[in-house]
């Protein structure tokens, strides 16, 4: 009896200390998920490989281990995704470098504080179904030109590519048509002749002999052919205020992202395929890697903003301000666009 009697005890200590051990750090997870601070983050083309590394911070929980908690509000161009920025309703978009461009000679003062890409990551072609051989870009005189929307990066590149050939802005019809899957629909129905786009929409055109490639800046030797250097693709920018008083969340932000970029590196195929959600593969895997495949050396290396990419990048920018009448008399200063202080500390972490 009293020999039985430890044992017993023994057996409902164990017990009740294997099932605080189960408890606890569900417990822990629920009061850290309740503590976590959110940041509203308006994006265009949220499923696009154009934001890849911000998909990837998601899911494999980086944002979540440096302490922020995401909330998605996805937008069917840039140009709609800073409109929220602007109005509040989100405190840190995710986009083409040139908007902040724009934002600096209206005097308003956003920053990016960590890069995501150093090419645009669009392409540019023209539809087979339009009955135009496309033997020369030259051939794009007079076609409906599908792009996200008006001044999205979309729109801006476009517009490189016409000058670099000889053409003016007023040589096409600008289309706005977002930069979700339904723009293949717009693109087959007729109602563009050409489209500007990210991948993998672009890529997948292209692999079912939809369009004919026209123009590139997916790649760095694109980019530097097209833009005559190289310039900074997508990057997180918030108002100089919300990194002021939010320090902490922009920090988190950039952890996450630099330990993506990292990550990204190393990550092998099949990595790719158990992290991003198969509703961004438009329904071909095999697709959706070929797309990453030809942008893998696009995305930035360690989220550092280069000053003489930035100086670069509005310079071109600037030349087709003044084309359109829309440069204004205010002058910027490109350094005062970001800051490097966040990454810095990624970096060493």
């Amino acid at each position: 009896m009293n020999s039985a009697q430890p044992s017993r005890r023994s057996l409902l200590l164990a017990a009740v200390s294997t099932l605080a051990a189960t408890q606890a750090p569900a417990a822990r997870a629920s009061e850290v998920g309740r503590a976590l601070p959110r940041v509203r983050l308006a994006l265009a083309a949220s499923q696009s490989l154009y934001h890849l590394p911000l998909t990837l911070a998601d899911r494999l929980g980086f944002f979540r281990q440096a302490g922020v908690q995401l909330e998605w509000l996805p937008q069917e161009s840039g140009a709609k995704a800073l409109s929220l920025a602007l109005s509040g309703q989100a405190d840190v978009m995710a986009g083409a470098y040139e908007h902040l461009f724009g934002l600096h000679l209206k005097g308003v003062n956003f920053q990016s504080f960590v890069q995501i890409s150093r090419t645009p990551q669009v392409s540019l072609g023209g539809s087979t179904r339009s009955g135009v051989a496309w033997r020369s870009f030259a051939d794009i005189r007079g076609a409906r030109l599908g792009i996200s929307a008006l001044d999205s990066t979309t729109h801006w590149m476009a517009s490189h590519w016409l000058l670099r050939h000889g053409l003016s802005t007023e040589d096409v019809v600008f289309v706005p048509v977002g930069s979700s899957q339904g723009v293949i629909e717009a693109l087959r129905s007729g109602s563009i002749d050409a489209l500007c786009n990210p991948d993998p929409v672009m890529h997948w055109l292209e692999q079912k002999n939809d369009v004919r490639l026209l123009g590139d800046a997916r790649t760095l030797q694109g980019t530097r052919q097209l833009m005559g250097g190289a310039v900074p693709g997508a990057s997180l920018y918030a108002h100089a205020d919300f990194l002021q008083q939010h320090p902490e969340r922009a920090q988190a932000l950039s952890d996450g992202v630099v330990q993506a970029l990292k990550w990204l590196q190393t990550a092998g195929l099949t990595d790719i395929l158990k992290t991003v959600p198969s509703s961004h593969w438009m329904g071909d895997r095999a697709m959706y890697l070929g797309a990453f495949q030809k942008l893998r050396e696009s995305y930035a290396v360690d989220g550092w903003v280069r000053a003489e990419d930035v100086a670069h990048a509005w310079r071109a920018h600037a030349k087709l301000m003044k084309l359109s009448g829309t440069l204004g008399p205010r002058p910027i200063l490109p350094e005062r666009t970001f800051t490097n202080a966040f990454v810095n500390k990624s970096r060493a972490r």
